[in-house]
């Protein structure tokens, strides 16, 4: 029997609760307040994923490992989907405008369209858009 899992929960360390938090609001996204605090905020992405956003003290008392420096080193591309094309821009250039940094420009694949960003603390979040229909014709 294979394995599948009801809620995936990403956890992502960061300097300021507060400044992500608002950031990540700016962008469209919503917080279960009931799992967040002063040192966590829970970043909802859709129903059954959600990203824990936690101040580093937090992060390191679920690791022993020592936290990616995001300036140097990429610890992931968390990529999430778009309802179309425009929204992908939008989204990116909402990132871009509240402090994020572009980590690679706009691809365009024919069925799939990607943008990618750097959050505040240099997270690499892509967003994409795929065009189901042009899949069946390739």
């Amino acid at each position: 029997m294979a394995f599948t899992s009801k809620n995936i929960f990403i956890n992502l360390s960061v300097k300021d609760v507060n400044k992500s938090t608002n950031f990540f609001k700016e962008l469209g996204f919503e917080f279960n307040p009931q799992f967040s605090d002063e040192t966590t905020s829970c970043m909802i992405i859709s129903d059954n994923i959600f990203a824990m956003i936690m101040i580093e003290e937090r992060f390191k008392g679920f690791s022993k490992k020592e936290i990616v420096d995001t300036t140097t080193s990429a610890e992931a591309i968390l990529s999430f989907s778009a309802e179309s094309r425009d929204q992908v821009d939008e989204i990116v250039n909402k990132a871009l405008s509240f402090g994020g940094k572009a980590f690679s420009g706009p691809q365009d694949h024919g069925f799939m369209y990607i943008w990618g960003f750097q959050d505040l603390d240099g997270h690499l979040w892509e967003v994409a858009y795929m065009d189901e229909s042009a899949i069946n014709q390739e």
